[in-house]
């Protein structure tokens, strides 16, 4: 079955840097956009940043300047390096999956990751 599996997150002060990881399985990974999206308590959830199968990016405004996305189709591996985090950077972030298929669309979503910024 397919996975998507988070690592990285946790508390970081203020200026802090982190970087969060997905791991998917069970998906041809390599033909599949990637995308981050974060929900605070609260509030809706919010396209963080994405990457397309062919490595175009884009970012919220939000961290534009502050966040990169990658990924390593030989490890089957997102990433999300964070840097410069604030307060308002606190969330649940998630690793989502699409592939938008001529007969069929498949959208995946891992458990999620807590990131906590605080002093």
């Amino acid at each position: 079955q397919v996975q998507l599996v988070e690592s990285g997150g946790g508390l970081v002060q203020p200026g802090g840097s982190l970087r969060l990881s997905c791991a998917a399985s069970g998906i041809i990974f390599s033909i599949y956009d990637m995308a981050w999206y974060r929900q605070a308590p609260g509030k809706q959830r919010e396209l963080v940043a994405a990457i397309t199968s062919g490595g175009s990016t884009n970012y919220a405004d939000s961290v534009k300047g502050r966040f990169t996305i990658s990924r390593d189709n030989a490890k089957n591996t997102v990433y999300l390096q964070m840097n410069s985090l604030n307060p308002e950077d606190t969330a649940v972030y998630y690793c989502n999956a699409v592939y938008d298929g001529e007969i069929s669309r498949k959208n995946y979503w891992g458990q999620g990751t807590q990131v906590t910024v605080s002093s």
